[in-house]
């Protein structure tokens, strides 16, 4: 072995120096030296962060300790709680006890940006009249950046509370419990669902009255025909008001003239004027312009059903409210001319598609042999597990949680706005999942949503959901991103709008 040299020669400082490293972590590589003063959770924060948007931390990676990282980086261990703590609200990692801090979410990566143009791809979904097929199109479109409302933070999903109930779930099952349900829903379910309605939507239900289907989409299809049996032709819908119902009406032989929405919710005056002997509304958080139903036109709703009126209620997202009390549900106030559908599609995943049907008596036994005939009832071991989640709480305690992100995302999305869409109107902030948002310059929302595709941001044009004319707009979902991303993404929308509205 060759001698050292003398510039390679340890000195007597630099071997006192070796007991204590320089302050500097080999994970990441990570040099404290370059945090500005007083930055240093914000600087330590957003290192971590790039490193899971490239892929140096991949989902599953472990981080160090905060104890160890602040030891390395000769930091209080407040300054790495503190960057833990931002990464989990924007839901890219999460705290699991023994099992450590854990990444369980990537951001979008920023890859090159598309080359603009005003004038939709050619398979844009936003050429021409929506089909049955937009929203699979929108999905399947590629972009950096998603605010397409009706999407929940799914990187919050309670992962480890659910395989908790699903390992209790599975200890106590019998064998004779794994063969076919009753095609209402699991029973257990079912009382569950009566307790959770009671609690939270003020609604007193007996659980044989509960039907247990695979999401609002699929209440609306075992629907159709039962309604079309009745007489009924038409439903009379919100506008604007979500294209997705309207397509599973339209789709199942119902028409579906459209209804004004203003500031008090629909107009009675309009619904008598159509004809139609049903409607469809979401009276706690009008989609998309988040209007609360006052209780005038409650009234009037309820005289209007009490002259042969057939109400369909869309309780979507009642549960996500921020800065106003809880709206009771319809169903609270009137049973036997009301089907009522809720789901935990926007609590928890879409994934799951359990969801819940609660109809007149009369119309009970129909629904029923048509999701028996449909499916034989909805996988039972998923609705134990949720039922679980709702006997112990836990589905309340993640509620907190969604809350508490969902209102600094949503502020994040506000504070955008202002900033990069001046004069622009914000409606429906105090409760839900999105936010719509109106404009002045006369630029088609479709070409300015398909603009903004080519430049990776996803939304919805107000005038999707529209049959009636109206200002454009867009609707904006924020809760499945955080606040840096869906501040980037207004700030290309704004950008997208001035170009378009120069050109025009």
């Amino acid at each position: 072995m060759g001698a050292v040299s003398e510039q390679e020669r340890p000195t007597a400082d630099a071997a006192t120096d070796a007991t204590a490293p320089a302050p500097g972590s080999d994970f990441l590589s990570l040099h404290p030296g370059e945090a500005p003063a007083g930055g240093k959770a914000d600087w330590l924060a957003q290192r971590l962060r790039q490193a899971i948007t490239d892929r140096r931390l991949t989902v599953g990676s472990r981080l160090p300790a905060t104890r160890v990282l602040a030891a390395e980086l000769h930091v209080s261990r407040g300054v790495v709680t503190e960057a833990y703590r931002r990464l989990a609200e924007d839901g890219h990692v999460e705290g699991r006890r023994r099992g450590g801090t854990v990444v369980v979410a990537a951001p979008p990566a920023h890859g090159p940006k598309a080359p603009h143009t005003a004038e939709p791809a050619p398979h844009s979904p936003f050429t021409g009249e929506p089909g049955a097929d937009v929203f699979d199109a929108l999905r399947a479109a590629d972009a950096r950046i998603d605010l397409t409302p009706g999407r929940p933070d799914l990187s919050a999903f309670p992962r480890t509370a659910w395989l908790r109930a699903e390992r209790a779930v599975l200890a106590e099952l019998s064998a004779p419990d794994l063969g076919y349900g009753d095609p209402r829903g699991a029973p257990r379910l079912r009382r569950a669902v009566a307790d959770w309605l009671a609690r939270s939507r003020g609604i007193r239900v007996d659980p044989d009255g509960i039907l247990i289907v695979a999401g609002t989409a699929q209440a609306l299809t075992l629907l159709n025909p039962v309604l079309l049996a009745d007489g009924i032709t038409g439903v009379a819908v919100e506008d604007p008001g979500s294209l997705g119902t309207r397509q599973h009406l339209s789709g199942g032989g119902l028409d579906t003239p459209p209804v004004p929405v203003d500031a008090h919710g629909l107009r009675i005056d309009a619904l008598r004027a159509t004809g139609a002997r049903a409607v469809l509304l979401t009276p706690a958080h009008q989609f998309p312009t988040g209007v609360v139903t006052s209780g005038e036109r409650r009234r009037e709703l309820l005289r209007w059903a009490a002259d042969g009126g057939l109400i369909l209620e869309d309780d979507y997202d009642a549960e996500h409210r921020y800065d106003r009390p809880p709206v009771p549900a319809l169903r609270s106030l009137v049973t036997d001319r009301l089907h009522y559908m809720g789901s935990v599609s926007k609590l928890l995943a879409p994934a799951l598609r359990i969801g819940w049907l609660l109809p007149p008596a009369r119309h009970l036994k129909a629904l029923t042999d048509a999701k028996r005939i449909a499916d034989l009832g909805n996988a039972v071991l998923p609705q134990l597990v949720l039922a679980h989640l709702m006997e112990s709480g836990q589905l309340e305690r993640h509620l907190r949680l969604l809350r508490a992100r969902h209102i600094r995302r949503r502020d994040a999305t506000i504070g955008a706005v202002r900033e990069h869409l001046p004069g622009a109107v914000v409606h429906g902030a105090a409760a839900g999942l999105h936010l719509t948002v109106t404009y002045t310059p006369d630029v088609p929302d479709s070409a300015l949503a398909a603009a903004a595709l080519t430049e990776g941001v996803k939304c919805h044009p107000l005038s999707w959901h529209r049959q009636l004319p109206g200002p454009p707009g867009l609707v904006l979902g924020y809760a499945a991103d955080p606040p840096g991303t869906i501040t980037e993404g207004v700030r290309i929308l704004g950008r997208t709008l001035r170009e378009l509205a120069r050109r025009s």
